[in-house]
């Protein structure tokens, strides 16, 4: 993928290139702050914008940066980093958007594997969340709690790995069905767990997803 970098850590941006280009991704630009990225996604094709969220111009600019990218190049990929497990810079993250977004910590994405798997999901139009992060978001009343325990265990075996960031191709053949099974298996887990059915589709497993991690921080679920 062609990957631009804003982040004004030196040696963290540095150190982000090097791992970009061992992994065989082509590092467009590295800048320090967000206005000199926003030139560059002017001029150059990008697949995917990696972000430092506490980085120039302001005390947040990667999250102003990126709520400028999506809105004059919706089709550019995001990828907002932090030291912070902040609740407030994942909310912030969703209200930019729910598709081809992710907020991970640096330490996280310190190995070539987590990094191309983090780009790939988000190039491919999917939101990525650090699971810490994740868990934050809601809170699981009793209702909620009876809905998961009332998922079936197929049911509860597409959660768990749609929780793990799998698509349903994925999915289906880690369980040797059908994309066809895995998506009744997803609706159906939808309408259990009361997932809003006005939401978009990435949204609607985002929160499937939440009430998963959620249900495990509290007392666990499926095996």
């Amino acid at each position: 993928m062609r990957v631009a970098i804003a982040d004004d850590g030196t040696l963290f941006r540095e150190g982000l290139v090097m791992l970009l280009a061992a992994a065989g991704h082509d590092v467009v630009a590295a800048h320090d702050g967000g206005d000199e990225l926003l030139v560059t996604l002017g001029a150059e094709q990008v697949d995917i914008a990696i972000l430092d969220i506490r980085m120039p111009p302001g005390e947040e600019g990667g999250l102003a940066t990126a709520r400028r990218i999506r809105a004059q190049y919706p089709d550019i990929g995001l990828l907002m980093l932090s030291h912070y497990a902040e609740s407030h810079y994942l909310r912030a993250m969703l209200e930019i958007g729910t598709e081809a977004i992710g907020y991970r910590l640096k330490e996280r994405i310190a190995g070539v594997q987590m990094l191309n798997d983090t780009l790939e999901r988000i190039h491919a139009r999917e939101i990525v969340i650090e699971p810490v992060l994740a868990s934050r978001l809601i809170e699981i009343g009793e209702h909620r709690d009876t809905a998961m325990a009332g998922l079936g265990e197929r049911e509860l075996d597409v959660l768990r790995l749609m929780a793990e960031g799998r698509a349903n191709r994925s999915i289906a053949e880690q369980l040797f069905v059908s994309v066809k099974a895995v998506e009744k298996h997803v609706a159906s887990l939808f309408v259990k767990l009361e997932i809003p059915g006005d939401a978009t589709m990435h949204h609607r497993r985002v929160l499937a997803v939440l009430s998963y991690l959620q249900a495990q921080k509290v007392g666990g679920v499926g095996r």
